[in-house]
């Protein structure tokens, strides 16, 4: 099959370009001139360059194409509500528009569990989307939805993949900080890490993309994409520190205090027209101080789906590639 990857030089787009070529398809890779190709590296893919905020740069990476997986787009939970909607909401819709005018038979969006929100316990895919979203959460929300509008006036089969907190090998965007902050001692628990969390590891993430994108069933539906494990994050983080040889730091800041302390520190950096990462978000804390936590019976229902990788073997390869990394 020859398959279209947006987005391939990143974390889940490198991994998903990987899979894709092991079983033996034609992998198009869609990445920017000024992209990081390192994910890349010796992989057997054809680079196309494009950029999916430019229409007329897809034109020619989407020709005979049969799926298209779109992986691109802005994951952050700070900056301008402008640069998310660019990317993430006009950004899906060129990729979609351009995929059907091509005669591209299916395309795989990968979504978020993000706008559900927090608070929650086993949330699923038909659970409300919550107020007062952040740019990030509120143009994916916006893509997906516009997607299952499009899908009525094409022919192209259109399948949404929600993944959780997603982690593994090549994940510079959450655990190379994470780990980073817990080796140096520059970690701390919320509420004890009390709060359930939703983690995805990278290659049972693959194994549902890759999955929906072949079955039937798939079409015109969304799935979570979770491990289906009921944790917490004290649990998570003490077999992180565990694997990583160190002791997980006992300090912990109550949840009342650390979201209105991250608000303010958010609102001055904001206010300062600063460019640079903030060190804290209202949207970290309520991640680690809430409960965001789903469930895949979705999954399990549709296709029989289990994680074939386990959270101990799966941290373990984690954080061995996190040791592996030449600064470390």
């Amino acid at each position: 099959m020859k398959i279209l990857v947006t987005g391939a030089n990143g974390f889940i787009g490198s991994n998903l370009v990987k899979r894709l070529v092991s079983e033996g398809h034609q992998v198009k890779s869609l990445v920017r001139k000024t992209s990081d190709l390192t994910f890349l590296d010796g992989v057997s893919t054809e680079l196309v360059y494009g950029d999916i905020s430019h229409p007329q740069s897809l034109e020619q990476a989407l020709q005979d194409v049969d799926q298209v997986f779109h992986v691109a787009g802005l994951a952050a939970d700070w900056g301008p509500y402008k640069l998310f909607h660019n990317i993430n909401f006009v950004g899906t819709q060129n990729v979609a528009k351009a995929a059907a005018q091509a005669g591209v038979d299916k395309m795989i969006y990968i979504s978020t569990v993000a706008f559900h929100g927090f608070g929650k316990i086993n949330m699923t895919e038909d659970s409300p989307v919550a107020d007062k979203l952040i740019p990030y959460a509120q143009t994916k929300y916006m893509a997906e939805q516009w997607l299952w509008y499009f899908q009525n006036k094409t022919d192209m089969k259109i399948t949404a993949v929600r993944p959780g907190n997603v982690y593994g090998v090549n994940d510079r965007t959450f655990m190379l900080k994470y780990l980073e902050a817990m080796k140096t001692g520059k970690f701390m628990e919320v509420n004890k890490g009390r709060s359930k969390t939703c983690p995805v590891f990278i290659d049972n993430l693959i194994d549902i993309i890759t999955l929906v994108s072949r079955e039937d069933k798939a079409n015109g539906q969304a799935f979570i994409a979770t491990d289906g494990l009921d944790i917490n994050w004290h649990t998570f983080n003490t077999k992180l520190a565990e694997a990583l040889g160190v002791k997980l730091p006992k300090v912990s800041v109550p949840y009342a205090v650390a979201y209105p302390v991250a608000k303010i520190y958010y609102e001055i950096h904001k206010s300062l027209g600063l460019k640079s990462e903030p060190f804290l978000t209202p949207y970290r804390i309520k991640n680690g101080g809430k409960d965001y936590h789903f469930s895949i019976q979705k999954l399990k229902k549709y296709f029989g789906y289990q994680p074939q990788t386990d959270l101990d073997p799966a941290i373990e390869k984690t954080v061995r590639w996190y040791k592996s990394l030449p600064s470390k």
